[in-house]
């Protein structure tokens, strides 16, 4: 079976979801792939594990690599959910000390959303924004707009995600993107009202990502105004 990657984030941790064999030929190189795509910004990784049928020496001998390329930036790869045929050979090889796992997803975000990372240019002491949609670019264009004015900005892909970004990261608002489909704000904010108990809700329609930028911040600014009042 060809190696399907997919790719979401949760806060500063980029998860790579791998189904199919990590072995020499396409299925590594793709893979080698997304770890470039992605550490051109993230150096906090999850790889899940769950649904990989085979790991050959050539696919271990890659994420051994990039496990140390991040460390060397403050990163690292964390596994998560590996098969026991993986968990066996980490442990056989002695890369159980070097390459870090963990039993579930969830568990193996939290281990990264819970150390302190570096301090961002972003970083603001102001109201909390936590940004629900599929895109990472969307979620950059808000940061940088809010951020600029105080806010305090997170994003992740999914609600499932928000809600372990939830239990680390207090928010005020949630602002739900054009990319989180058939879930209005009011949903959404039901699914988190748990973890976010006096969090209010805004939605950007999809026509938001057809704006030139200077519309797209004026419309996102005018909205956390208006939320705010």
């Amino acid at each position: 079976m060809p190696l399907q990657i997919e790719e979401r984030f949760c806060g500063n941790v980029f998860i790579l979801q791998c189904t199919g064999r990590i072995v020499l030929g396409e299925e590594l190189n793709a893979l080698a792939a997304a770890f470039d795509r992605v550490i051109r910004e993230f150096h906090r990784i999850v790889l899940n594990l769950a649904a990989v049928t085979r790991l050959d020496s050539s696919g271990m001998g890659l994420l051994v690599r990039y496990t140390a390329n991040l460390r060397k930036r403050n990163g690292d790869v964390r596994l998560a959910a590996p098969p026991h045929f993986i968990t066996e050979l980490l442990e056989i090889t002695l890369l159980s000390t070097i390459v870090h796992s963990y039993p579930t997803e969830p568990e193996a975000v939290l281990s990264f959303l819970r150390e302190p990372s570096a301090p961002s240019i972003h970083d603001q002491p102001g109201r909390r924004v936590l940004v629900v949609d599929r895109s990472p670019d969307l979620g950059a264009f808000v940061r940088v707009v809010l951020g600029q004015h105080g806010y305090d900005v997170h994003s992740a892909s999914l609600v499932s995600d928000a809600k372990i970004l939830l239990q680390v990261h207090p928010i005020d608002i949630i602002l739900v993107g054009p990319g989180t489909p058939q879930m209005p704000a009011v949903a959404v904010l039901a699914a988190l009202r748990n973890l976010a108990p006096k969090a209010n809700a805004l939605q950007l329609t999809p026509e938001f990502r057809t704006f030139d930028a200077q519309q797209a911040a004026e419309l996102l600014l005018e909205m956390f105004q208006q939320g705010s009042e």
